[in-house]
């Protein structure tokens, strides 16, 4: 079996303005970097289908649900927020997105592939069980971990999350729920501006300064989540890939280079090989600079390609 890799042209659809870093250009930049380095041949290409909005609600009230909708506009733009805004093409990509991340699911758990990367956009995990915010909608990795719980009937699932930012909405979405443990790094404090939760027993929540590099990050993940993801014994895990802790990357000041996000994903395909046959799903998060986020796609991708 080889890796999926989920794309649509909905992703290219939705924008926020010329000028907002969470653009089209991102999925565009990975995909050509996946022709350049001659990977591309090596993947099994998915079509998704639009979340439906009882799948969004595996994780999201049925007040958010209509609140997204009915504010999509049918021209111009929808500001949620001062960074998350909406134009006519968002709703039906951020379902396209969600759907996205089910189908990658579906994949893996129907065995045609051994793991996948969901590489659509609008990203999610920002988005709250009760609103949008900070570029997401909805929140794609809760959702599918959601969905492999409840469709599938597994009994633990792990969500990573190594984006730069603290994913607030996937803690949201599982605070004390003991079927999902939950690992991730994040410069602290910076946006969201949360208080993150390590006080609870499925939460491994990791608030680093701003200029941790990547010997200090692989303690984290070594020390930190890796003996947590043994003793918990994961059937699954889900990969919120946020690629914005890179070096180049102005978004945020942590120091990660590609040799550091590939030595990530090797250490959670070991636990996954390990308890969970295998079974990865990444849906991608943050990433602004566009080649230091398309290389470290490709790093991700080759260490799940087994290439």
């Amino acid at each position: 079996m080889s890796t999926a890799f989920i794309s649509h042209a909905d992703s290219l659809q939705h924008e926020m303005g010329s000028h907002h870093p969470e653009c089209p250009a991102r999925v565009q930049a990975i995909e050509d970097q996946l022709i350049l380095s001659r990977i591309d041949a090596y993947l099994t290409y998915i079509d998704p289908p639009l979340a439906t909005e009882q799948q969004l609600a595996l994780v999201h009230t049925p007040e958010h649900i209509e609140r997204v909708k009915s504010n999509s506009p049918t021209s111009g733009y929808y500001a949620i927020d001062g960074d998350t805004t909406m134009n006519p093409h968002t709703w039906q990509a951020a379902l396209r997105s969600a759907g996205g991340a089910i189908a990658a699911v579906d994949a893996v758990m129907n065995k045609k592939a051994s793991n996948a990367f969901s590489c659509l956009r609008p990203p999610g995990h920002h988005a709250e069980p009760h609103q949008a915010m900070g570029f997401c909608f909805f929140n794609n990795v809760a959702i599918a971990a959601k969905y492999a719980l409840e469709h599938y009937g597994l009994e633990r699932v792990a969500v990573i999350d190594f984006d730069v930012h603290h994913g607030n909405g996937t803690e949201a979405a599982f605070i004390n729920e003991p079927r999902v443990l939950m690992c991730s790094y994040f410069q602290h404090p910076f946006y969201p501006y949360s208080e993150p939760r390590t006080d609870l027993p499925n939460m491994v929540n990791v608030p680093l300064p701003a200029y941790t590099s990547g010997p200090a990050v692989r303690e984290v993940v070594e020390l930190g989540w890796m003996p947590r993801l043994r003793e918990f014994k994961p059937q699954f895990i889900f990969i919120s890939a946020g690629f914005d802790a890179h070096r180049e990357d102005d978004m945020g000041q942590m120091g990660l280079v590609e040799a550091d996000y590939a030595w990530i994903t090797r250490q959670l395909m070991t636990v996954a090989n390990e308890t969970a046959e295998g079974r990865i799903v990444s849906c991608l998060e943050g990433g602004y600079n566009l080649s230091a986020l398309a290389r470290s796609v490709v790093a991700h991708l080759k260490e799940l390609a087994d290439l």
